[in-house]
């Protein structure tokens, strides 16, 4: 009950410290990796998947970046990743819509099972320890990627937080969903619809 006070208390303290603007306010003291790569393994949070460094990248797919998992213990191909359908959601945990879609996202990596990875990328968020601790708080165990320096920007439309794309097996993006999904019930029905997935 203390670590969920806790948790809670740093989240709203978190909150009363972003800008006017929905961004992050950077004020804090760095944290070493390798306490957020326990932090995250204490959590249960799904290490990375495994990504090809050698299949040509797709046009019309994934940018053909590399990320770090979050907490940098390993790294991920974005275009390597082929084989098995993907959602893909961007988020923060200063992101007031991503803390309103958590649970869909919690429903539907248990729903969906190795049908479909749902992938996490902690986007623009200068306080990694505080995405595994608001991951841990909300009970997502899937895979999270980071790109603290929003180098997805640059390879892609990221207009802003969340944002949600759908892969095919073959790498395309086939679907993307800019801004906070709904209901899981909509999250499962794009599924079906743009990656012929029924859950």
């Amino acid at each position: 009950m203390k670590r969920v006070t806790a948790l809670v208390a740093g989240l709203v303290l978190l909150i009363s410290g972003c800008s006017a603007g929905g961004e992050p306010t950077p004020s804090f003291a760095p944290v070493e990796p390798g306490a957020i790569v326990a932090a995250r393994k204490q959590a249960g949070i799904a290490d990375c998947p495994q990504s090809s460094s050698t299949v040509p990248a797709r046009v019309g797919g994934l940018p053909d970046l590399v990320l770090e998992c979050l907490g940098g213990d390993s790294t991920v191909r974005l275009s390597g990743l082929r084989g098995t359908p993907m959602v893909i959601n961007l988020w923060a945990q200063w992101c007031e819509p991503c803390r309103e879609e958590s649970p869909y996202l919690r429903q539907y990596a248990g729903a969906a099972g190795k049908r479909v990875l749902l992938l996490g990328v902690n986007y623009n968020d200068p306080r990694p320890e505080l995405a595994v601790e608001f991951a841990s708080l909300v009970g997502w165990k899937h895979p999270q990627l980071a790109d603290q320096e929003l180098r997805l920007a640059a390879a892609m439309p990221v207009n802003g937080l969340p944002l949600t794309l759908f892969v095919d097996a073959d790498g395309t993006v086939v679907h993307r969903v800019a801004g906070k999904l709904r209901s899981y019930a909509e999250l499962v029905q794009m599924t079906e619809d743009h990656l012929g997935v029924a859950l």
